[in-house]
């Protein structure tokens, strides 16, 4: 099995892949707080992880993945207000809207999908826990966590506490203990509230994740957490903190974050206006091409989104397309089963790319070395059964770890009839025949 090697967001450093679990994964990746239909750079960790997903079950893991809703929140409360609906409704209206665009971008859907109100019992309970052991505190119905208690706090981001004190200050909470204590319940008299021994209300949202890990997990122990770099301070520095007070440990093995996404070379933000809905792209230039750019740069850089780069993304895949499709007439015209492959596809550069820190840049590269063989033996040589049936089944089995979704025609009988009669009409001269033919097949999107 190749040797798979990751960014280790917590040591700072390249890591060999060691799972908890010989031949077993679990990774935990944050989902989206759904009180709106989400923006473009909300599906690059779905893209990112789904890939490292499909790459593991390709090299024999057995994979467990859960992405959670967090399905109550300010702003869902704010959004319920605006919309005149239920909380409830809110989120299954935005949830719904999310699953459409992970479908379109050709993601796995996940294992598990926790919501935070599906698991309010247990985050009620793992709240009284932190009090009880002495790392929780109470005051007027809101409940905090004590930051001083956690000896390392700061070792994810790389902050230091006396460093993040000092930025604190303007902006001290007085009914807190230090100004770093994060809630981890609000008392609240807006919206849909909770019962709990402290207050009627919610919980914090630094909670949420940890608690549905640990509802899913034995012990809160996963190989591979996972998010966009934004969640890396404050809320995965915080889910530690919690699960070291009443677990003693970090959570997961390896904690992977992914780069921003940039608008036309500007950092995508509320306050510039410049925030692009996923559905937007994905309506307008296909989830294959929104798919392409994600996986063109490396998943730890920023990614740039523009009209123009979409388009040179869509000509991408209209020319990746046009190969697979050819190939797979040329295989079909033989008679031959495009479902099933005895030999060997040349995939090794390939997954080596993607073993070395998720490299999908490199393993594009391969795709396309690939795609140029494929056209030399196409033009070269169609005849070569073996060949074009090796450089078919090598695309095929690419195409599925990078989650491009490309179609090839399935002839019919018909249209195997057609192709023969359209090629005798060139051999004849009969161009006025031959474009019958042409017709037809184009139509058919043979050719």
């Amino acid at each position: 099995m190749e040797e798979v090697k990751l960014f280790n967001s917590l040591t700072n450093k390249v890591e060999v892949f060691k799972p908890l679990k010989e031949g077993e994964i679990t990774c935990y990746v944050c989902g989206p707080t759904v009180y709106n239909y989400v923006h473009i750079g909300n599906m690059r960790p779905v893209v990112v992880f789904d890939i490292l997903r499909r790459l593991f079950l390709e090299l024999g893991y057995k994979v467990t993945f859960i992405s959670n809703f967090t399905d109550i929140d300010d702003k869902v409360i704010k959004q319920a207000h605006i919309e005149n609906i239920s909380e409830k409704e809110v989120a299954e209206k935005y949830i719904a809207a999310f699953e459409d665009n992970r479908e379109a971008i050709h993601s796995l859907k996940p294992t598990y999908q926790p919501r935070v109100t599906e698991t309010m019992p247990l985050i009620i309970k793992f709240i009284q826990d932190l009090i009880d052991k002495g790392y929780g505190y109470e005051i007027d119905g809101d409940v905090y966590f004590r930051v001083s208690k956690i000896a390392d706090y700061g070792c994810l981001s790389n902050m230091k506490v006396e460093d993040l004190m000092e930025g604190a200050r303007i902006d001290v909470n007085s009914s807190k203990e230090s100004p770093l204590d994060f809630a981890l319940w609000k008392k609240t008299d807006d919206g849909i509230q909770f019962d709990s021994p402290w207050s009627k209300g919610r919980p914090g949202w630094h909670s949420e994740c940890v608690v549905m890990i640990n509802s899913l997990v034995e012990d809160g122990r996963i190989d591979i957490h996972g998010g966009g770099f934004d969640l890396k301070f404050p809320h995965h520095e915080n889910e530690i903190a919690q699960e070291q007070a009443l677990k003693g440990h970090k959570i997961a093995s390896y904690w992977m974050h992914n780069g921003f996404v940039n608008i036309d070379n500007v950092k995508m933000s509320k306050s510039l206006g410049n925030v692009k809905l996923a559905t937007e792209y994905i309506s307008h230039f296909g989830g294959n091409a929104v798919r392409y750019i994600l996986i063109n740069s490396y998943y730890r850089t920023p990614v740039n989104f523009s009209d123009q780069l979409l388009e040179d993304a869509s000509k991408e895949i209209e020319k990746i397309t046009a190969t697979y499709s050819k190939l797979a007439v040329n295989l079909q015209m033989k008679n031959i089963s495009l479902d099933t492959f005895e030999g060997k596809e040349d995939i090794d550069a390939f997954i080596k790319a993607l073993c070395s820190d998720l490299n999908t840049p490199n393993a594009l590269t391969e795709l396309y070395r690939v795609i140029k063989e494929g056209n030399i033996a196409l033009r070269q040589n169609p005849s070569d059964e073996q060949k074009i049936k090796q450089v078919f089944f090598t695309l095929k089995k690419m195409l599925n770890i990078l989650g491009l979704a490309i179609e090839y025609p399935r002839l019919t009988q018909e249209d195997k009839d057609n192709l023969d009669k359209w090629n005798e009409a060139k051999r004849n001269k009969d161009f006025a025949l031959a474009d019958v033919y042409r017709a037809k097949l184009i139509e058919r999107k043979i050719i």
